[in-house]
């Protein structure tokens, strides 16, 4: 597991170019057949490194839990949006990422100097700095990775005791045996993706 610190390099550039509040963002949920896409903006303190952070992947399920209560009590300013599985639809996957990204920014308490994002282009208002895998390689948007992936597994969660058919609490949405089997058995249910989950379904007619 890497340091804080070795997730530092870019904060570290930006830093030393005059930037102050420097904003990492991430999404998590891009994949999935059911549920929303959720994306976190954070500002984090870079004099007080919380050990542990890291591509939200790459840390277990207790940890993300621990790791979620010290960001969101250290951070400078943290907003995580969702869009849901209907505005996913409406305006494909890739659009509704970059307006949920965009609106988890431009909401936040504190204006950030510039942002770092995973090598998305997005219409905000601020300087933009990408980072091919930034999840893996800036402290900022692993933090942000964080947020989301807790938030949303944390609804997808809540939403298995609603519609227990599909092991939500497991596979949070996305598309593994079960849950595909789950779907050509019972349908699907109101939190599903139609614009993901059509080939499943009309394989079975």
């Amino acid at each position: 597991m890497k340091r804080a610190e070795e997730l530092m390099y870019y904060e570290n550039q930006l830093l030393e170019r005059g930037y102050k509040y420097i904003c990492g963002v991430d999404e998590v949920g891009r994949g999935p057949l059911a549920g929303p896409v959720t994306c976190s903006a954070v500002i984090m303190p870079l004099d007080d490194l919380i050990q542990g952070v890291n591509d939200s992947k790459k840390v277990s399920r207790g940890k993300r839990e621990k790791l979620f209560g010290t960001i969101m009590e250290k951070a400078v300013a943290v907003s995580t949006v969702s869009y849901d599985h209907k505005r996913i639809d409406e305006m494909n996957i890739l659009n509704a990422t970059k307006a949920c990204m965009a609106e988890a920014i431009t909401s936040l308490a504190v204006e950030p100097d510039i942002v770092i994002v995973d090598a998305l282009k997005l219409d905000i208002p601020y300087k933009t700095f990408g980072i091919v895998h930034g999840d893996a390689l800036s402290y900022s948007i692993a933090a942000a990775s964080i947020i989301a992936k807790v938030t949303r597994d944390r609804f997808m969660t809540e939403m298995a005791e609603v519609y227990p058919h599909y092991d939500f609490e497991h596979n949070m949405g996305y598309g593994t045996a079960k849950h595909i089997a789950a779907l050509k058995e019972y349908g699907k249910c109101p939190i599903h993706r139609n614009s993901f989950i059509g080939k499943i379904l009309s394989a079975e007619r």
